[in-house]
């Protein structure tokens, strides 16, 4: 069967949409650059942290239940708290300094545009500069009526089956009613082997009530949303823990978390960035991937 001219373009064109493909997926998860000289063992020393810090842990691993997590859940289903803008959101955002980080005392709005700036400055695509952007706008939780800092922020882990001892201060899960539960308390506890992180319930914070207000109100790539999703799961993206929940369809998850981690972790700095400088650019992004008006 001969082969027409139009054959060849045909040809052409798909292998082009292919080498785009992959470019954009070298993009993405390719190595960071920004951190190259940053000193990392400065960051996560919680050894050393504050009582602040070892406080707010304290009290997030005593009351981090399931039973208050079905209800934070059911909460978040007959609730809108507010209508408003991304950037709106990332304003009113900034009257918070999280009890939780060991590592800086800047407003969110500065560690949120360090984040984008990082990821901006590697040359990383559109998506992955606005999600460091947003990514911890869930922390308006603390704002809309939240108990308390511990449950909005901190590292997330699983709950209704064993506390790992990889999670941050693991002795002070024995205050957790489930850490004696007679399922809670198992290796699987109410969950089956390798079921996947959707059907396991994290502890209730900013990353799962972002990813929900997001899901359905944002074109992000599913690997954004897993940045959003995941990226306080330090116990499973850093420490490898939970391998027995996870499956096949987590592996893209961990590599989209793992490639976020260090804008997230590393551009932490003590000198914030100008912000009339940036906005029109990052409110561009914004519209690029978000409506007008959300419901939180």
């Amino acid at each position: 069967m001969s082969t027409t001219f139009n054959d060849f373009d045909a040809i052409s064109d798909a292998v082009d949409r292919v080498n785009i493909l992959k470019a954009s997926t070298i993009v993405w998860d390719s190595k960071s650059e920004f951190d190259k000289g940053v000193d990392k063992t400065r960051f996560r020393q919680y050894s050393d942290a504050c009582d602040r810090v070892k406080g707010f842990y304290q009290e997030q691993h005593e009351k981090q239940t399931v039973q208050y997590n079905i209800e934070a859940r059911e909460n978040l289903k007959n609730t809108v708290r507010a209508r408003m803008g991304v950037w709106e959101a990332l304003e009113l955002l900034n009257t918070l300094v999280d009890e939780s980080d060991p590592d800086i005392d800047l407003s969110q709005i500065d560690h949120l545009l360090q984040t984008a700036e990082s990821i901006r400055r590697d040359g990383k695509p559109e998506w992955m500069q606005v999600t460091g952007l947003v990514h911890d706008l869930g922390k308006l939780l603390f704002l809309f009526g939240s108990e308390g800092q511990w449950d909005v922020v901190g590292d997330t882990f699983v709950v209704g089956c064993r506390f790992s001892d990889r999670i941050i201060y693991p002795e002070t899960f024995k205050a957790n009613s489930d850490a004696s539960h007679p399922v809670y308390s198992t290796e699987y506890g109410m969950y089956q082997p390798h079921c996947g992180l959707d059907n396991v319930m994290l502890s209730w914070g900013h990353d799962e009530y972002l990813y929900n207000v997001f899901k359905d109100q944002s074109s992000l790539p599913k690997e954004g949303l897993a940045m959003i999703r995941y990226h306080s799961f330090y116990p499973w993206h850093r420490e490898g823990a939970y391998c027995h929940l996870t499956n096949e369809e987590d592996e893209t998850s961990l590599a989209a978390v793992q490639a976020f981690n260090p804008y997230d972790l590393y551009s932490k700095s003590d000198t914030p960035i100008d912000v009339e400088a940036v906005k029109p650019y990052y409110q561009g992004l914004i519209a690029k991937f978000f409506p007008p008006i959300l419901n939180w």
